[in-house]
């Protein structure tokens, strides 16, 4: 092997190690982030049973940094999956087309913030990790009331 082919092949692993390595790092910080969710309204101890932030423009705001830090590395950048787990814009769609849609809805916010709070787990396998003492309420329902402006239409 001539040197030049050694330095080739040396450069171009080196190019590709230094590619896969960008792709992880890209991937960002796995560790759960805080959210600053001291500009919204304080929800106190107990748990809304549906979204009380729905339409909030500051909550949605603080709703799509939160998701970003937390949530799109597995569900996808702007909520949009790339396959590795749920599309998050299907959320609540189908909820728009009924006649009881406010009844549909509630029913999607309570199983959005059981999920979130206690993860989910499969023959085992944990599918998504539980964020309950991770995220606060305020967290959790800014990051609904982002995911509603995400909805996918039909």
């Amino acid at each position: 092997m001539s040197m030049f082919t050694r330095l080739a092949a040396r450069s171009l692993a080196g190019a590709a190690a230094l590619l896969l390595s960008t792709a992880v790092l890209a991937h960002g910080d796995v560790t759960p982030q805080a959210v600053d969710t001291s500009s919204l309204k304080k929800l106190g101890d107990t748990w809304s049973a549906s979204n009380p932030y729905r339409g909030d423009k500051p909550a949605i705001k603080v709703g799509e940094s939160a998701y970003t830090q937390n949530c799109a590395r597995c569900h996808g950048i702007d909520a949009i999956s790339g396959g590795i787990a749920p599309d998050l814009r299907m959320l609540d769609r189908d909820c728009m087309s009924m006649a009881n849609k406010d009844a549909c809805l509630a029913e999607i916010d309570e199983y959005y913030a059981n999920t979130v709070r206690k993860g989910r787990v499969r023959n085992g396998a944990v599918y998504m990790p539980p964020f309950e003492g991770i995220l606060q309420q305020e967290a959790v329902w800014a990051i609904k009331a982002y995911l509603e402006t995400r909805r996918a239409d039909k």
